[in-house]
């Protein structure tokens, strides 16, 4: 999988590195709903039990990743010499932090 590269340049809009501490709590918020749906309802009745939905227990745009935007080849490659020469030092330098962040922006 290391040279597994994107077929398609959407990165995610975010302000984290991941998204695992959201995903944890409202799978835990989740969970307790159904435990106590389920201890609280009568045999007969858990024959119709349908459990919640994603929605009605957390609002996805307020967790850390925002969604996906379409960024061309171009404009990566921009931004990466603009963060490459405000980080490096040397030419040399700042031509490899260039390649290396070309090669995150487009693995997978």
């Amino acid at each position: 999988m290391s040279r597994s590269r994107r077929k398609s340049p959407f990165l995610a809009v975010t302000t984290c590195r991941s998204e695992s501490e959201d995903k944890k709590s409202w799978h835990q918020r989740w969970r307790s709903r159904e435990r106590t749906a389920l201890a609280s309802a009568s045999p007969e009745a858990l024959n119709a039990h349908f459990p919640s939905l994603e929605n009605d227990v957390v609002n996805v745009w307020s967790m850390g990743k925002d969604g996906h935007a379409y960024r061309p080849a171009n404009d990566q490659a921009a931004m990466a010499d603009r963060i490459a020469n405000h980080k490096g030092r040397t030419p040399q330098e700042r031509a490899s932090l260039k390649q290396r962040m070309l090669r995150k922006l487009m693995s997978k």
